[in-house]
């Protein structure tokens, strides 16, 4: 069984940095795509990185955090690593499994939020 639990999220200055992490079982990680998806309060839910299941992964990135964010995997954890944080980061952030481009399984996220 399928099974992603996020952690990392705090709370951070503006332009601080953090790691998330992603802790994935059943399935073979570095073979999947997986993506990062985040909610903002009040908003919907925002595509934000992914990573391909080919070896090594290629990587895609919404426009809002290009330059600023990185996935990466290892065997057993999806990685987020974000820099110059602002308020409009402020989110809970939830990894993904996807099949088919399509997410099958969702962990129950971590909430991230930027102030001072």
């Amino acid at each position: 069984q399928v099974q992603l639990v996020e952690s990392g999220g705090t709370l951070v200055q503006p332009g601080g940095s953090l790691r998330l992490s992603c802790a994935a079982s059943g399935l073979t990680l570095k073979t999947t795509w997986m993506s990062w998806v985040r909610q903002a309060p009040g908003k919907g839910l925002e595509w934000i990185a992914g990573i391909s299941s080919d070896t090594p992964g290629v990587l895609f990135y919404a426009d809002s955090v290009q330059g600023r964010f990185t996935i990466s995997r290892d065997n057993a954890k999806l990685y987020l690593e974000m820099s110059g944080l602002t308020s409009a980061d402020t989110a809970v952030y939830y990894c993904a499994k996807l099949s088919r481009l399509e997410v099958d399984y969702w962990g129950e996220g971590t909430l991230l939020t930027v102030s001072s």
